[in-house]
């Protein structure tokens, strides 16, 4: 009798355990395949772009933008630099979802670690900046040849600095920068703050900007940029990468860069 009781104390105290053990995934056992949207779910994804650096304002507003329409896909802080620069670390071994450059040429550095051809989703031209009251009276290209005014250029790799160098060669006009910066955002802070008299920017940089001047200097709308962006064959996320690419070449992302003041492409 004693033998029955303790037969069946034994099968009530492991009855529990023997169905934990029934619901229980097999420690071999894989997770639970991420929704994508070939599965009919949303894209769960953290992306991580590299950006020439006068997009800043206006792909921190695409990027929030792209946020709101895909809840499951989170934008990194987006990585800003002169294009060459950011193409470089490229081709060192960084890891980018998607690259957007301020010019086709740097972009065609990276073309092997592209998933698929390239796009270009805007446009640009350069202006003369000057600092709030142009205290030089910097008012044409030609005075940046005056060795009483302090220029400041980009990089001659850097797009905007191949931009410029064009332009000014178009004019006729040889310039000594006080230095050469490595994007274009190095430069306009060098000019709003006074450091330099005069520089040459894109027209994006200086919209809304009470700390500098700007005119379009004659030849500008002859040497455009032309910016391209693709997804990169590297990524962790290759569907949420070609989603970020088709937003800011989609109707939205275009309005968004008419907005901050991109050319269409």
């Amino acid at each position: 009798m004693r033998r029955r009781a303790a037969l069946a104390l034994s099968a009530a105290l492991l009855a529990p355990i023997l169905a934990l053990g029934g619901c229980a995934t097999p420690s071999g056992s894989p997770e639970p395949p991420v929704a994508s949207p070939s599965s009919g779910g949303a894209l769960r994804a953290e992306l991580t772009i590299y950006a020439a650096a006068s997009l800043s304002t206006a792909f921190d507003e695409l990027a929030a933008a792209f946020e709101s329409e895909n809840a499951a896909i989170d934008i990194r802080p987006i990585v800003y630099d002169g294009s060459s620069t950011l193409a470089r670390q490229l081709q060192e071994g960084a890891q980018a979802d998607v690259f957007a450059s301020a010019d086709e040429t740097n972009m065609g550095k990276v073309d092997a670690l592209l998933d698929g051809s390239s796009e270009i989703f805007a446009t640009n031209t350069l202006v003369l900046a000057t600092p709030a009251g142009n205290p030089a009276d910097v008012t044409s290209l030609a005075d940046l040849a005056d060795p009483g005014v302090t220029v400041v250029l980009c990089e001659p790799e850097v797009p905007c600095g191949a931009s410029s160098q064009r332009l000014l060669d178009a004019a006729g006009v040889t310039v000594t920068p006080a230095s050469l910066e490595q994007n274009v955002t190095a430069v306009l802070t060098k000019v709003a703050s006074g450091d330099a008299d005069a520089g040459l920017v894109y027209r994006t940089d200086v919209i809304d900007r009470a700390d500098v001047e700007s005119m379009a200097p004659e030849g500008a709308a002859d040497i455009v940029n032309r910016y391209p962006i693709a997804a990169l064959t590297e990524s962790a996320q290759p569907e949420a990468a070609r989603a970020f690419v088709d937003f800011v070449t989609g109707a939205r992302g275009q309005r968004i860069l008419a907005d901050h003041g991109f050319g269409a492409p």
